[in-house]
C-alpha cells in the first residue's frame, strides 16, 4: 500500500514549523523575562520580595519553561519529518545542526530545574548560560529560517 500526501497538503505543510518557531522564539524571550523576574524576586529586600511573590513569577516561569521544552522539541521533529516528507531526504546543514543543538540545550536546562529547586548555584548559573546560548543561536536560527522560507516561496 503505498500513501500518497496531496500536494496542497505537502506546500503547506512547509510553512508550519517557521511559525511554530516565530512563536516560540518569543515565548523564549518571555521566559526570560519571567526568569529574570524570578532572580529579581530572590534577591530584592524583604518588603518587596513580598510584593514580588504575589506575582507567582517562579510557577509562571517554570509553566511556560516547559510548554517551550515541549514544543521545542516536537517543532523540531516535525520540521524534520515535513523536510523529508517534501524533499525525501533531510537537507544536512547549519540549520538542521544549530536545530538539535537547541533541542539538547533545552533539555539540559530543564534537567537542571531540580538541583536549582535545592538551591544548588552551579545549577542555577548552569541553566542561566544554556538559555543565554539557546536564545542566541535561537536568534540565528529565525534570520536563516527566514532564508529557507524565502527558498521555497520561490520555488512555489
Amino acid at each position: 500500500m503505498n500513501f500518497e500526501i496531496p500536494e496542497t497538503i505537502k506546500t503547506w505543510s512547509q510553512f508550519f514549523h517557521p511559525l511554530v518557531m516565530w512563536i516560540l522564539f518569543f515565548t523564549a524571550i518571555y521566559a526570560l523575562y519571567l526568569g529574570w523576574q524570578v532572580r529579581r524576586t530572590r534577591n530584592a529586600p524583604k518588603e518587596l520580595r513580598k510584593e514580588l511573590v504575589k506575582q507567582n513569577f517562579s510557577n509562571r516561569h517554570h509553566r511556560v519553561g516547559s510548554i517551550l521544552l515541549a514544543f521545542m522539541v516536537i517543532g523540531a521533529l516535525g520540521g524534520m519529518a515535513v523536510t523529508y516528507i517534501n524533499n525525501g531526504k533531510l537537507i544536512v546543514g547549519p540549520h538542521l545542526f544549530v536545530g538539535l543543538g537547541m533541542v539538547g540545550l533545552i533539555a539540559t536546562s530543564a534537567s537542571l530545574v531540580p538541583y536549582m529547586q535545592k538551591g544548588n548555584e552551579v545549577a542555577r548559573y548552569s541553566h542561566i548560560s544554556l538559555n543565554a546560548i539557546l536564545l542566541a543561536l535561537f536568534s540565528w536560527q529565525a534570520i536563516t529560517g527566514v532564508q529557507i522560507v524565502q527558498k521555497i516561496i520561490s520555488n512555489l
